[in-house]
């Protein structure tokens, strides 16, 4: 099970406040942009991550997980399938706690990969959604 709600509200309320988020850049039309800004309404730090490094939200952004010089909590991965894995391994490899694909992403090796690196995991669900439900 990739989408269970006691990992969604570890996720969300326990493994801390810092979300680096994959794919992030300054066009508001993509999704995104609008999940970053409910994150940042509900008190999480948002690092933008995106091959073209833009401020997002007021944050710094930088081209990959590695250019981060600080610790991250949460992966938010808004990548397709195709390329998720990778940034989960990425995660694993920055020492975050958890990985979040977002909805429509799905790599259910990539899942097992994480899981067993001990971080949690969730996939094909969407933060913005799933945290106002917790209040």
């Amino acid at each position: 099970m990739y989408d269970d709600e006691a990992t969604i509200r570890r996720i969300l309320n326990e493994l801390g406040d810092t979300w680096a988020v994959v794919g992030l850049s300054a066009n508001s039309r993509r999704a995104a942009y609008g999940v970053a800004q409910v994150l940042q309404q509900y008190g999480k730090r948002i690092v933008p991550v995106h091959p073209r490094a833009e401020t997002v939200h007021g944050e710094r952004g930088y081209a990959s997980l590695a250019d981060v010089p600080f610790d991250v909590d949460v992966v938010d991965v808004f990548v397709n399938s195709a390329l998720a894995g990778s940034v989960a391994d990425a995660a694993v490899a920055k020492g975050a706690q958890a990985v979040w694909f977002q909805l429509g992403v799905v790599d259910a090796a990539a899942c097992a990969r994480t899981r067993a690196a001990g971080l949690d995991m969730v996939m094909d669900r969407c933060p913005a959604i799933e945290i106002p439900l917790l209040t």
